[in-house]
């Protein structure tokens, strides 16, 4: 190979170069702990989570700011919007059936696709990790304030999805630009309130890219490598190996934008959820006996916990938090992705989003939830996330194991190339789209960054930015509530008048 051809190679092909000069830094300590630049990098983030965990996740009254800020919008949203979250939801299920899709309005995707690439972005690790961590923290009882959560998530969605279709930028070739960066921009300065905007718009951006390259994607990298490498022994130490295979497999599809990705999460979706659900259904309906049991203990420590040291407002918290990291509902990172659906009606969007908080956290982490309890390793202290479900599932079915390896690996994929479409678009807000090859391949790199190293200081302070979304976001979302209840009221009257034009 001569020089010129491998400079092509190098340009063609800038996150494998960026993945093969990591690959000599990653040593470690005796004490597992990183050394040397990774060693530097870590005791920085360790400062930087430290010193932002006191700024912005203070408690009041012994709840973290962060937790009641996502439960007054949340409530506050479905009272507004006269609890759309349930009067809305056979309408949301017609629309993402296709009745309504008008090939002629813009948009690069259909409704399902949308909600498909917003679902893969939350249908993950916190479905199965998550639920674990909440009920051995708070008890069985966090599962009950998990499902309200999200059953009010559903609100939150309802309102910055239909912002995100609201004030979305459609491009002469066709292509969307939308999300919170928009509306808080764009829409606070409908209100006369740009300098506020100009602010929250830019935050939000740099809190999503953060968000993305950690939360979206270290992370899913490393923990979908422990769980692949539990089933494939040729993997165990070879974790550079998965990172590489996991870096091309994402590239291929984010290179596409917004409609390969849409393409590929309609049918993965699906896919990893039937998996998971059949599995979680074998073992609820091997055990019906149990579950009238395991349903009164959920009720039973939802309002009167046993064993944890904060009592009633300790499982509340650890309910809500753990859903805020599962099904994203006010964090704005889903308008982001229902901005790119093809229709003309902001409403409509709105109304096919809030769906999800309803099959991520009502249904599959009730799923988990429900195995976990019946079963009875909640209990176990030696087991931890992800292992617990593990070993719940395991106990009734021997060879499981190897379907959550397959699960989390899908979980985490999907995961991956919906965060890396919410990351590319802030980075397009803040530096323009001329730069968002650059942004394409830091994501590549650091898939294969998570899966090689173990920074738990880095992976930390990302998904403290992911929470941190949504503070400049239900705070715009509460001053614009007033022009999504208008439009709502005008849809749903044209909607029960039979003015709404059915397509299929």
């Amino acid at each position: 190979m001569n020089h010129h051809k491998l400079l092509n190679w190098l340009r063609k092909y800038p996150w494998l170069c960026l993945a093969l000069l990591a690959i000599p830094s990653t040593a470690y300590a005796a004490d597992g702990k990183p050394t040397g630049i990774l060693g530097a990098i870590d005791a920085i983030f360790s400062y930087l989570v430290a010193a932002l965990s006191q700024i912005l996740f203070f408690s009041i009254g012994g709840m973290p700011f962060i937790v009641l800020w996502l439960i007054i919008g949340a409530v506050f949203f479905t009272i507004r919007m006269s609890f759309i979250n349930f009067r809305a939801f056979g309408h949301a299920i017609s629309v993402v059936q296709g009745h309504y899709d008008n090939p002629a309005e813009a948009g690069e995707v259909t409704h399902f696709q949308a909600l498909s690439a917003a679902l893969s972005a939350t249908v993950g690790l916190g479905n199965i990790a998550g639920v674990a961590i909440a009920i051995q923290l708070g008890g069985p009882g966090a599962m009950f304030w998990m499902t309200v959560a999200g059953l009010l998530g559903m609100s939150s969605k309802f309102v910055e999805c239909t912002l995100g279709q609201k004030y979305r930028i459609v491009k002469p070739d066709g292509s969307v630009s939308g999300g919170a960066m928009y509306y808080l921009s764009r829409g606070l300065g409908e209100l006369g309130l740009r300098p506020l905007g100009k602010v929250l718009a830019p935050l939000f951006a740099v809190f999503c890219i953060g968000g993305s390259f950690g939360g979206g994607n270290m992370f899913q990298a490393n923990q979908s490598f422990a769980a692949v490498s539990g089933v494939i022994p040729f993997l165990q130490g070879r974790n550079w190996l998965y990172g590489l295979v996991m870096a091309v497999l994402v590239a291929l599809v984010i290179i596409g934008g917004i409609k390969r990705i849409g393409s590929v999460a309609e049918k993965l979706v699906p896919a990893m959820c039937l998996i998971y659900i059949l599995a979680s259904l074998f073992i609820i309906l091997t055990n019906i006996p149990q579950i009238p049991s395991a349903v009164g203990t959920i009720l039973r420590e939802a309002f009167f916990p046993q064993a944890l040291a904060g009592g009633f407002i300790g499982v509340l918290v650890q309910g809500f938090r753990r859903a805020s990291f599962s099904n994203e509902a006010g964090v704005g990172s889903a308008a982001i992705a229902h901005s790119a659906a093809r229709t003309e009606e902001p409403i409509r969007e709105g109304i096919v989003a809030l769906l999800e908080p309803f099959i991520d956290t009502v249904v599959i982490c009730n799923m988990t939830a429900l195995v976990v309890v019946i079963t009875g390793v909640y209990t176990d202290t030696k087991a931890d996330g992800a292992q617990l479900t593990n070993v719940a599932f395991a106990s009734a079915i021997s060879w499981f194991p190897i379907v959550l390896a397959i699960a989390i690996f899908l979980f985490a994929f999907s995961t991956m190339i919906s965060w890396s479409y919410y990351g590319e678009r802030s980075w397009e807000y803040l530096f323009g789209d001329r730069t968002t090859l650059v942004y394409k391949a830091l994501f590549v790199f650091f898939v294969f960054v998570g899966a090689v190293v173990n920074l738990g200081a880095v992976l930390e302070f990302s998904d403290m930015m992911i929470l941190s979304m949504a503070f400049p976001n239900i705070l715009g979302c509460f001053l614009l509530s007033n022009k999504v209840a208008a439009d709502l009221q005008d849809y749903m009257q044209r909607l029960q008048t039979g003015k709404m034009p059915v397509f299929k």
